[in-house]
């Protein structure tokens, strides 16, 4: 399997545990993968309540030197910010609880059990 395409199926698998902690959170999930012609693209889009959610997925096998977190640079958070604005405009403006950015971080050791730690309002 080539390195692009062992990289997409770790990134969609801790997507898929990504939404589940959501779910489990008692969050929904409305998109998976939404994209936004050549801005880039949002890995969930849920609803808190009231809140809409933009939620960042960052999958990491074990042994890699950068925490899943710490891939969340100041800079992408103001691209994911300007993802909310633009997913705001195409379906029908802010919600009453405003809109949070999230990231949720996925470590998969060797062996064991994933580790999925979700941290709320990163930005």
């Amino acid at each position: 399997m080539s390195t692009a395409k062992a990289r997409g199926a770790l990134g969609r698998y801790g997507e898929e545990l990504a939404a589940r902690r959501l779910a489990e959170a008692g969050m929904t999930v409305l998109r998976r993968n939404w994209r936004c012609g050549r801005t880039g693209e949002i890995d969930i889009v849920a609803r808190d309540g009231d809140a809409l959610v933009v939620c960042e997925v960052k999958t990491r096998r074990a042994g890699s030197f950068v925490h899943p977190m710490a891939a969340v640079t100041p800079a992408k958070a103001e691209r994911l910010r300007g993802l909310a604005e633009r997913w705001l405009q195409e379906h029908g403006g802010a919600p009453p609880g405003g809109v949070r950015v999230d990231v949720v971080g996925v470590s998969l050791p060797d062996r064991g059990a994933p580790f999925v730690e979700h941290v709320r309002g990163v930005a």
